[in-house]
């Protein structure tokens, strides 16, 4: 299997100064999704960027896990009520003209 999408854990262990445990905690919550290849652990390049704002909520704010998946829960919430209320507009604009 190609690991041309995935970023291994250890360079991103190493790059962010994290210990692996945290990683771990984070797969373990559904958070993020660790693929094993050839014994190699790898998260894919699209989740990075959730990944650092993970690191940023328990470093810089102190926010443990659980915490942490509840925000994620919240912002995704958040962001499909935004997207019914921008269907709910756009069928309304369709009754208004």
């Amino acid at each position: 299997m190609a690991t041309r999408n995935l970023i291994l854990i250890e360079t991103l262990c190493s790059r962010y100064e994290i210990e692996f445990s945290f990683i771990d905690a984070l797969n373990s919550e559904g958070l993020i999704m660790i693929e094993t290849i050839k014994r190699q652990k790898y998260i894919h390049q699209d989740r990075i960027n959730d990944l650092e704002k993970m690191i940023r909520l328990y470093h810089e704010l102190n926010v443990n896990i659980e915490g942490i998946d509840i925000i994620f829960n919240l912002l995704q919430k958040k962001i499909e009520l935004q997207n019914e209320v921008n269907n709910l507009r756009n069928r309304l604009r369709l009754y208004e003209d």
